[in-house]
Order: structure tokens, then C-alpha cells, then sequence
């Protein structure tokens, strides 16, 4: 399943001509594939926290998602700096993502067989995505952010599929426990309220708009609503 068809605000593309520099942190290969599609031949630096992020607690899965965002912001930043990094110019996107099934919020699985009651939940009712996205400036310090949400409808997973979704190993660095793109979970997906690269985990849309208030310029203001910036 792609991410989506997406064109760039000529705003966007102009800024990119200028050649800013992004930092990606984030080693997630579906943020990347998102982020090398937003940019185009633009290139970026990927870098990641290494944090602890179960030691990391919040009932709630909008705060929990801003929160992870944001020590993996601070992370990455004293990584950055303590390796004779540039951190005085340049803009950082971090994210984070769990799902919601039932009521409960479920990040990746420790087991497989934590993943294997994951996939076999997602048949008896629709699970929800929940995903932060925080840019920071480097040059100033300020951060500007938002929370995505998208929600997706399964058929039940055959018990084959799922043991070869297992099989394949990727499961178990998903939150929730699938990649929504896999060619093996795409057939089960009945319909996505939301768009594809928000279940991918991270939006292009509100990264190109995260990205565009952070250097101060212009951006939709019906999207811009959903941005909150902060110092």
C-alpha cells in the first residue's frame, strides 16, 4: 500500500531550493520512504535517539505520542551535540506511534505471541492510530507540533497470514504489530478513515506544514489550525 499521491505547495519546494537542512530521527524504514517522497531529491540526515521508550508512561495515548516525541527531540539533539555535530541550524523531526485497539494502547510487541493476539484482535473490532509529529528549529529552539489520528478496518486475519506475518519478523518493530503497506495486510484492510501515511506513521502533509511554520512561513491555514507551536 503506497503512502498516498502528494504534491508539494510550490511555498514548500521554493524552500527546499534554498536547501535547508533537515534531520530525520527516526529509523523507521516507513518514515523514511515518506520523508525520501516529501523531499525528492532533496537530501536529509537520519538520526536516531536510542532512548528508553517504556520508561516513558501516559494514560493517554495523545500525550504519551507528544511526550515520546519530545525526549527523542532532546536526545537526539545531545547525541548530535556530544559528537561535534552542527545543532545551531537545521530542522529536527521527530515522531512516535501507537495503536489503540479496544480501549487499550498498544506499542510494539515484546513477543511473538503478543503480536499474533495483536493481529487476531484487529478481526473482532476497527483499531485506531495515534501519532505525534514535533519539528524543532534548531537555530531557535522552538518547537511547533501536532497529533494525527487515523482508524482502520480489518477483516479477520486467516491464521496463514498471520503466521506469515510473524514469520517475516517486521511485526515486531510496528506498533500494533503490522505495517499497514505490507503486501500480506493489505487484502485484510477493509477502509482507512484517514490517509495512508498517517497509518505509516507520519503524515506529509503535516510535516511539509510542521516544516514551513518552523522557518516562519506560510502555511494552510485550515492545517494550521491542527499545528501547535511552542517555545
Amino acid at each position: 500500500m503506497a503512502a498516498g499521491m502528494f504534491t508539494p505547495s510550490p511555498v514548500f519546494t521554493s524552500w527546499l531550493a534554498q536547501q535547508p537542512r533537515i534531520v530525520l530521527g527516526s529509523a523507521s524504514s516507513s518514515r523514511k520512504t515518506i520523508m525520501s517522497d516529501l523531499l525528492g531529491k532533496h537530501p536529509y540526515l537520519v538520526r536516531t535517539a536510542d532512548i528508553d521508550e517504556k520508561a516513558i508512561r501516559r494514560p493517554d495515548p495523545r500525550e504519551l505520542v507528544m511526550t515520546l516525541a519530545h525526549a527523542k527531540a532532546e536526545a537526539i539533539r545531545a547525541k548530535m551535540r556530544d559528537a561535534g555535530e552542527d545543532v545551531s541550524q537545521g530542522y529536527l523531526i521527530t515522531c512516535d506511534q501507537v495503536v489503540v485497539h479496544e480501549g487499550i494502547i498498544l506499542e510494539k510487541p515484546e513477543s511473538l505471541d503478543e503480536a499474533r493476539s495483536f493481529i487476531q484482535g484487529y478481526g473482532r473490532a476497527p483499531c485506531a492510530t495515534v501519532g505525534s509529529i514535533l519539528c524543532t528549529n534548531f537555530s531557535t529552539g522552538q518547537t511547533f507540533e501536532c497529533v494525527d489520528e487515523a482508524r482502520i478496518h480489518f477483516t479477520p486475519f486467516p491464521e496463514a497470514i498471520i503466521a506469515q506475518i510473524l514469520a517475516q519478523g517486521e511485526c515486531m518493530y510496528c506498533a500494533g504489530g503490522l505495517k499497514i503497506e505490507d503486501p500480506l495486510v493489505v487484502p485484510q484492510v477493509i477502509c482507512i478513515e484517514g490517509t495512508e501515511d498517517t497509518v505509516m506513521g507520519m503524515s506529509k502533509l503535516l510535516v511539509m506544514q510542521l516544516l514551513l511554520q518552523a522557518a516562519g512561513l506560510q502555511t494552510d491555514p485550515a492545517i494550521g489550525q491542527l499545528l501547535q507551536p511552542r517555545s
